[in-house]
């Protein structure tokens, strides 16, 4: 693509690269009217400008072997998108050489990121921008917007960087229909707060909540409890944090047969999470900051489980970096203290 001044009789045909004003030449007395960039410019549109007193435009002209912007645009959206049923993405039309990616049904975000990266290496003029990976999205959410900086550029290069990133992002729809919420207390039943904040957190996935179960603060109760969770994912939430591998949620499901996978995680807020399996079911202890709907590392669990990933401790690790969370002005021992 060619890039440059030019004067108004030799830009027939060009690409307009910044909006101008112009007039009527065949009706001097016609209001002034606006030519948005990105036009390709007519005889008429030359003749208008000059009326209005243009002598010289900033154009783009096109080269054998460009593609146009928004022709660029739906290309590489779909090398992205080759299968858009299969990775439940909806990719939309393309205008000023963009094109949005788009989530079809809720879900979490999987994205190849080196491959993105690599993409965007190609050539500056051909960029990618997504969202965070395994970001929840709802149905219609915007994952990803394509963008061609420039007019045109080399099919060429439009070719590799599409080649990089084939299929690269996908949305994991839920998995799950259900889940159990087991909460435990010494005397009086909990308060609503931590069931309210787990539906909302459910709903977001089309997910069931299945009826209240609260048990006594024990072994025992907890246990048999884990067992008769009649949801497909069992969530405990206690009447105080889980400190130790070895606490009464951790011991109760090794007691109902299950394992813990992982205690503790490097994100805070929600450093006393832990996850487990009781047969086919995964089952999440849920730190107490998961009774607000602020962002906590149970959030990142529970989406990636709640779209069928299998998490190990590997990837709870991994999720220090960026894992340090908006402060909560109400938790009762703030990271840094005043004074």
């Amino acid at each position: 693509m060619k890039f440059g001044h030019v004067p108004v009789g030799q830009a027939g045909g060009a690409i307009l690269a910044h909006s101008m004003q112009a007039r009527s030449a065949q009706d001097q007395g016609a209001k002034p009217y606006r030519i948005g960039k990105g036009t390709v410019l007519t005889a008429q549109h030359l003749n208008d400008l000059a009326a209005a007193g243009a002598t010289e435009l900033t154009v783009a002209r096109l080269e054998a072997g460009d593609l146009t912007e928004d022709d660029a645009a739906q290309a590489l959206a779909t090398a992205l998108v080759p299968d858009p049923a299969g990775q439940n993405i909806r990719i939309s039309g393309a205008g000023a050489g963009r094109v949005n990616l788009y989530a079809e049904c809720a879900g979490i975000v999987q994205i190849d990121a080196a491959a993105v990266a690599a993409l965007n290496d190609v050539d500056p003029m051909i960029t990618v921008a997504t969202v965070a990976p395994y970001a929840r999205m709802g149905a219609g959410g915007m994952i990803a917007t394509l963008k061609i900086i420039s007019y045109a550029v080399p099919a060429s290069r439009l070719e590799q960087a599409g080649a990089m990133a084939r299929a690269a992002i996908r949305l994991l729809p839920t998995e799950f229909r259900s889940a159990t919420l087991i909460e435990t207390a010494s005397e009086a039943a909990p308060s609503e707060k931590g069931r309210i904040a787990t539906q909302a957190r459910v709903d977001q996935f089309g997910m069931e909540l299945t009826p209240r179960v609260v048990v006594p603060h024990a072994e025992a109760p907890l246990a048999q409890a884990i067992a008769d969770a009649p949801g497909e994912m069992v969530l405990i939430l206690t009447q105080s944090a889980t400190s130790d591998a070895h606490d009464v949620a951790p011991e109760a499901l090794r007691q109902a047969g299950g394992a813990v996978i992982r205690f503790g995680m490097p994100v805070d807020p929600g450093n006393l999470l832990f996850l487990g399996r009781i047969g086919a079911k995964p089952v999440i202890g849920l730190p107490g900051c998961a009774r607000s709907l602020a962002l906590n590392g149970a959030d990142w669990v529970l989406n990636r489980v709640a779209c069928g990933l299998v998490v190990t401790g590997a990837d709870i690790a991994a999720m220090g970096v960026g894992g340090l969370l908006k402060e909560i002005p109400s938790r009762p021992m703030p990271r840094a203290r005043k004074g």
